[in-house]
């Protein structure tokens, strides 16, 4: 099994120890559930093969053109969905509207299952069969669910989803669809996780939480590595993007922060890490200065509903490292932005992926994002995944009569509302 040469072990975010590839595999064999472990590599090494030649060459132009950038065995790649290469548009409307100069929009909606969780999935699927398993197990708020239940169907293996029981309809029909056994917990998310560990350890399915798995933050910090690229290796001077468990903005650091040290990029983004007033853990945390404690899970924003973030340490070091800013706004700013988002630019977007907007918009207003300043927003998952809270902000169209004159009236009548 050709594994990655680059991948030399992991470091214990909480105590700082290293471990070799056969020392450790989850979590800090000293520290226990609590010591998430990052992914090391040689980047010195690295920088001999990942380069502007490489990228140059590469004809793969999916999330596995960056393969010697993860934690990864190659052999299966092939037998893989194509995830990721997603597109990176430059807003002309919303930028306007704004008032910024600069604002790209990367819409990874368009992956497989329709959110950015995939790119977690394909790797969590690839690490499973490194790992000789025929099943694969996750609990989610419905994204890194449906995401696993689609990688998991292409593949041929059997997946395990615990889900809560606020779960929107779209995650839950995608993942019956996918024909992953379905577990729907009664209960929040901190239960569905708790319920999803116990059974996990008791049945030996392979675990693809990703607060526990170091490998799929790898999977999830190609959407950074394809920004820079697809901006010529000169990103936005922002990346906003939602936080819940802390797994992705750890992700879209770590991705950055590898092109630094190749060589590639000269600076980091700064990250505007958005979450939900009625679920922002991260965010009174940094503005009371106090360590992270639960909070509600209240919010219309499903796949950013996480009381108790199992991934902090990396979160929080994402946004600090980056010089980055916590921020929250609520669930009518993510409607309004979601409603924007659509009929400015055409894309669809899922509560969740529309609250990176919506951030952008307040950060705007109030001076945190500089006009001048160039900025990206990441749309995490399609808006078809939650179709009802989209029809909170439009008006249903009642039916007509087939004739022109009614369709005279009704024109003109639309004409005077805008």
């Amino acid at each position: 099994m050709a594994k990655n040469k680059y991948f030399i072990g992991y470091r214990c975010t909480l105590c700082g120890s290293f471990f070799t590839p056969e020392q450790a595999s989850f979590t800090c064999p000293h520290c226990g559930e609590k010591g998430i472990l990052d992914v090391i590599y040689d980047y010195k090494k690295m920088k001999k093969g990942v380069n502007l030649e490489y990228f140059e060459k590469n004809r793969d132009y999916s999330m596995w053109r960056y393969a010697p950038m993860i934690s990864i065995a190659d052999d299966h790649i092939k037998d893989m969905l194509r995830i990721g290469w997603t597109p990176l548009i430059r807003s002309n409307n919303l930028a306007k509207l704004l008032g910024l100069k600069t604002l790209y929009i990367k819409d990874d909606g368009l992956n497989p299952s329709g959110s950015s969780k995939d790119r977690a999935s394909g790797v969590g699927v690839l690490k499973a069969l490194e790992a000789g398993a025929d099943t694969i197990a996750t609990s989610s708020t419905g994204n890194a669910a449906s995401s696993l239940a689609c990688q998991a169907a292409h593949i041929g293996m059997k997946a395990v989803i615990f889900v809560p029981k606020r779960a929107p309809i779209g995650k839950v029909t995608q993942i019956s669809l996918y024909g992953a056994t379905l577990i729907k917990v009664d209960g929040d998310y901190k239960d569905t996780f708790s319920f999803s560990k116990e059974a996990i350890k008791r049945y030996g399915w392979y675990n693809r939480n990703c607060a526990i798995n170091p490998h799929l933050v790898e999977g999830k910090k190609t959407v950074s590595l394809e920004i820079a690229e697809q901006l010529d290796f000169k990103p936005t001077d922002w990346v906003a993007v939602s936080v819940g468990d802390g797994c992705t903005v750890a992700g879209v650091y770590k991705g950055f922060y590898e092109l630094k040290e190749l060589g590639l990029i000269e600076k980091i983004p700064r990250i505007l890490a958005v979450q939900s007033e009625g679920c922002e853990p991260f965010v009174i945390a940094d503005h009371t200065k106090q360590p992270l404690k639960e909070a509600e899970e209240n919010t219309i924003a499903d796949s950013i509903s996480v009381g108790i973030p199992r991934n902090p340490i990396k979160a929080i070091n994402a946004v600090k490292n980056s010089s980055g800013i916590w921020i929250s706004i609520t669930d009518e700013e993510i409607l309004q932005a979601e409603a924007l988002l659509g009929r400015t630019e055409g894309i669809f977007a899922e509560p969740a992926a529309a609250a990176s907007l919506a951030g952008v918009v307040k950060a705007v207003k109030e001076g945190i994002i500089p006009k001048e300043e160039s900025v990206t927003f990441i749309v995490t998952g399609n808006g078809l995944k939650d179709p009802a809270n989209a029809q909170k902000v439009i008006i249903p169209p009642l039916p007509m009569k087939p004739d022109l004159e009614t369709l005279d009236k009704f024109l003109k009548q639309k004409e005077k509302e805008n």
